[in-house]
């Protein structure tokens, strides 16, 4: 037999974005059950936290969940820039407390949180629309019923994909990283490192946690290379080169792994019932491939309009889709426009980016975290034109510019 559940609202996945939507639809009064499959919140990590602070005040994320950045360091294979500013502006989140967080604020707000328990059916009504899932833990089957759904399971897409809605990513990057403890390092300094010999397709990356401990990674794009980003790591920290040569002794603490879409803007988001948020709608920054911020912003935009559509007694697709109309204008342009730089950064060679780093130390700290975080909104880039007169910074802007 399996345990039936009644709810106004069911959240599939335990990350920020599903967390966060809870919260706020909780908040808003409604019966809300959040789902993770995992034996916690944040069992397993799978990226590398970083993020901005202008976010973190916005979110109200507690000082003790991250460690702040003020130097922003890159290195090709022969040329090494630092941007460096008086003032954080970037922080590097301790991933699983900050996760841990945002699930305890939504069971503040009144969600059940249900661990351990791993969503395998969707249920639908005689119009195919959804109105539950099925799920499993150790003990037993369940049956969740519910007005609406939030998909919120990341990468796979687990409830769209069920619904038929939606395919598996074609276009995504891969992640490995190792949290490690080292004897030296500069905790407000962040490196990326960019050419063949740290990732093919992607960078690397060196991010600060405080403490003497960092994250090592590299991400990989797939399809456009085949190189197993775990192995191009072992590699890294075994030859030591560039940057990771000066942190000294490195005693390994846990690995990570994860998958983020890098096919912009491309999905559908609101169907009859459904809504996806976070890497399932494929809200991720191209740039460094980076999505935890919208994660939060959206999944509490999601939670908002789904509370509120469970209120009205209409949760028609029509009824939701205020929130594919809202966060697309938000950000749509930004991550289309991010990819097509992307795209131009995956095609560099070594020589290339080498000359790319002397564009990029042309910037000021704002004026690059503006590039990185994808704000590519005309202001910006008429203000870089206007300060830049150099033709390849204005290129780099109008490549930008004549795609939007």
């Amino acid at each position: 037999m399996s345990k039936v559940h009644h709810y106004d609202l069911v959240v599939v996945g335990g990350g920020p974005a599903g967390s966060s939507a809870a919260y706020v639809a909780a908040k808003n009064g409604i019966k809300v059950a959040l789902i993770e499959k995992e034996e916690t919140i944040a069992e397993s990590v799978r990226t590398s936290g970083v993020t901005w602070i202008q976010n973190i005040k916005e979110f109200g994320i507690p000082d003790n969940c991250f460690n702040t950045i003020k130097n922003f360091s890159f290195c090709s294979p022969n040329n090494t820039v630092t941007i460096s500013d008086t003032v954080a502006r970037a922080a590097v989140l301790d991933v699983r407390k900050t996760y841990r967080w945002l699930a305890e604020e939504a069971k503040k707000a009144g969600a059940d949180i249900f661990v351990k328990t791993n969503v395998n059916e969707v249920i639908k009504n005689e119009e195919n629309d959804i109105v539950g899932v099925k799920a499993t833990n150790p003990d037993e089957k369940m049956t969740f019923l519910s007005k609406m759904i939030i998909d919120a399971t990341g990468f796979p897409s687990t409830v769209g994909k069920a619904m038929g809605f939606v395919k598996q990513w074609k276009r995504f990057g891969a992640g490995a990283e190792y949290e490690v403890k080292v004897e030296h390092v500069d905790s407000q300094t962040w490196w990326l490192m960019v050419g063949q010999q740290y990732s093919p397709a992607g960078y690397a990356w060196i991010f600060p946690l405080g403490n003497n401990i960092v994250r090592i990674g590299v991400g990989v794009g797939k399809p456009e290379s085949n190189v197993d980003p775990k192995q191009r790591l072992k590699e890294l920290i075994d030859s030591k080169i560039g940057p990771i040569k000066d942190l000294g002794n490195i005693t390994q603490i846990e690995f990570h792994y994860g998958l983020i879409p890098n096919e912009g803007v491309s999905r559908k988001t609101v169907f009859n019932n459904l809504i996806l948020v976070g890497d399932s709608a494929g809200q991720a920054n191209p740039l460094v491939l980076e999505g935890i911020r919208y994660a939060i912003k959206f999944g509490r935009l999601a939670g908002e309009i789904s509370s509120n559509a469970i209120k009205n007694g209409r949760t028609d697709e029509s009824a939701l889709n205020t929130y594919e109309e809202k966060w697309r204008k938000e950000v749509e342009s930004k991550i289309n426009s991010a990819v097509k730089v992307q795209n131009r950064w995956i095609g560099l060679s070594d020589e290339e980016w080498d000359r790319e780093l002397d564009i990029i130390k042309e910037l000021s700290s704002e004026e690059f975290l503006d590039f990185i975080k994808a704000e590519f909104g005309l202001s910006n880039m008429v203000k870089l034109a206007t300060h830049h007169p150099k033709l390849a910074v204005r290129q780099l802007f109008n490549l930008i510019k004549n795609k939007k």
